[in-house]
C-alpha cells in the first residue's frame, strides 16, 4: 500500500505526462481541427483536446510530395502548388489529430511562401 507521499508523487508523474504529450510539447506539429482547418506550428500547451500553438500558420490548402493524406504531408513535406498562410503569434485550437513531422515536412512548411488573395 502506498503511503500519501508516493501517492502525490505518483500523481505528479502522471500530470507532468500528460503535460510533455509524449514529448510533443515544444515540437512543431501539424494539427487538424474539426472546424478551423489545418495548422502547423509549436506544441505550447495541450489539454485534453484543447492546444495552443505558437508561430502558427494555417494550412489553407495542402497536398503531400507523396502519398494523398495529411499524414503523408508529415512524412514527405508539401507540393509548391500548396497555399500556406502567414505566420500568427499563437492560437488555440481544438485538436482532432496532432502529427510528428519529418525535417522534409518542417523544410517545407517553413520556407512556403505566405499565401495571397487571388
Amino acid at each position: 500500500m502506498m503511503n500519501i507521499s508516493e501517492i502525490e508523487n505518483f500523481l505528479k508523474t502522471l500530470e507532468n505526462q500528460n503535460d510533455n504529450f509524449g514529448g510533443f510539447i515544444g515540437k512543431k506539429v501539424i494539427i487538424r481541427t474539426y472546424s478551423a482547418g489545418v495548422w502547423y506550428g509549436e506544441l505550447k500547451k495541450k489539454s485534453g483536446r484543447e492546444v495552443i500553438l505558437i508561430n502558427a500558420r494555417r494550412m489553407y490548402f495542402w497536398s503531400a510530395a507523396k502519398s494523398i493524406s495529411l499524414s503523408g504531408v508529415a512524412k514527405y513535406g508539401i507540393k509548391g502548388t500548396s497555399k500556406i498562410c502567414p505566420r500568427i503569434e499563437s492560437i488555440w485550437l481544438e485538436a482532432i489529430e496532432i502529427l510528428e513531422l519529418s525535417k522534409k515536412c518542417i523544410n517545407d512548411l517553413e520556407g512556403a511562401p505566405d499565401v495571397e488573395a487571388e
